[in-house]
């Protein structure tokens, strides 16, 4: 990983590229705004897009909670990805406040923005969704999960009634789990896309440092290991990084807001603390192709998601 400090399936049909003056399509770039409910494969779909794991995943909602950025650069163009939180309404503290001001921000920042769905069913949340999203940039809605339909003649009505909902620029079954009809979408982004240079370095796939993979890989675990025995709210902090040849030392804390959270997280003589460390030290081994030296505690700090500072000092945005 580099860090940086025909037939398409697809309606609304694609825009044919104006050749440049040698007669090449002219290079396209800028940012494309992945939003959409929790739980519908925002972050799958941007590491299948990016070709590598830039964005963890878990079956929580919300596991992702920053606007991460993946690139993809092609010989036509650059695509800069940002994979942005599940919006919801559930959760009403701090946290959720700052996660959803996310969303409204990273879509209004971006050139085009792709709604992702579950195409087994379109929710009022996604109907709030789609009316939130800017007017005066085009959005392409990706129906997601088309390879668990029974009955893939279910996705016509599930078109039509989307349709009303919004003027949609394209329409595109997709499965970003199997990798189906990745293509025709990147191509509906593309034909979108301001023509430019690339903004970043062509070997660059993401815009993190590994101080902020480390706390996302330990944070990717703790909500797999632990289910829903842990709240949403839980969270890592790196308070130490060592970067040295071949090696990297890091010290790091979970963040839980009561005693009986801490006790799970420990599990019964360290045995869950230990894998959870253990599955990410592994992970982050294969990431950076260094050696890890990793040690984690476990915090009760109540409270701590009801508070925007405690957040900003967390490094939320």
């Amino acid at each position: 990983m580099s860090i940086d400090p025909g037939d398409t399936g697809a309606t609304g049909g694609t825009h044919a590229l104006q050749p440049a003056a040698d007669g090449q399509p002219p290079h396209r770039c800028g940012y494309v705004a992945i939003v959409g409910r929790p739980n519908v494969g925002k972050s799958t779909l941007l590491n299948r897009l990016v070709g590598q794991k830039v964005s963890i995943t878990s079956a929580k909602p919300q596991t992702t909670r920053h606007r991460i950025v993946g690139v993809l650069t092609r010989p036509d163009a650059q695509l800069l990805f940002f994979d942005t939180p599940g919006k919801q309404s559930k959760h009403r503290g701090a946290l959720n406040r700052v996660l959803n001001r996310t969303v409204q921000q990273t879509a209004a920042e971006a050139d085009v923005i792709v709604l992702v769905i579950d195409a087994a069913r379109w929710t009022d949340t996604d109907a709030q969704i789609a009316r939130d999203l800017p007017s005066d940039r085009p959005v392409l809605l990706a129906l997601n999960k088309v390879d668990a339909l029974p009955d893939k003649s279910a996705l016509l009505p599930l078109i039509a009634k989307v349709s009303a909902a919004r003027d949609f620029a394209a329409v595109v079954p997709i499965s970003a789990e199997k990798g189906t009809q990745l293509d025709a979408l990147l191509a509906e982004c593309v034909s979108r896309l301001p023509e430019g240079p690339p903004i970043m370095d062509p070997e660059t796939v993401t815009d993190r440092s590994e101080r902020f993979y480390a706390a996302e890989l330990l944070r990717e675990k703790l909500f797999r290991l632990s289910g829903d025995e842990i709240p949403y709210t839980s969270t890592v902090v790196i308070d130490k990084y060592e970067e040295l040849p071949r090696l990297r030392r890091i010290y790091a804390t979970i963040l839980v807001e009561r005693d009986s959270h801490r006790a799970i997280v420990l599990g019964a003589g360290g045995e869950r603390i230990k894998r959870i460390a253990s599955e990410a030290r592994v992970e982050l081994e294969r990431m950076l192709d260094a050696k890890i030296h990793l040690e984690v505690w476990v915090k009760v700090k109540g409270g701590w998601a009801d508070s925007e500072q405690s957040l900003r000092a967390y490094g939320y945005e």
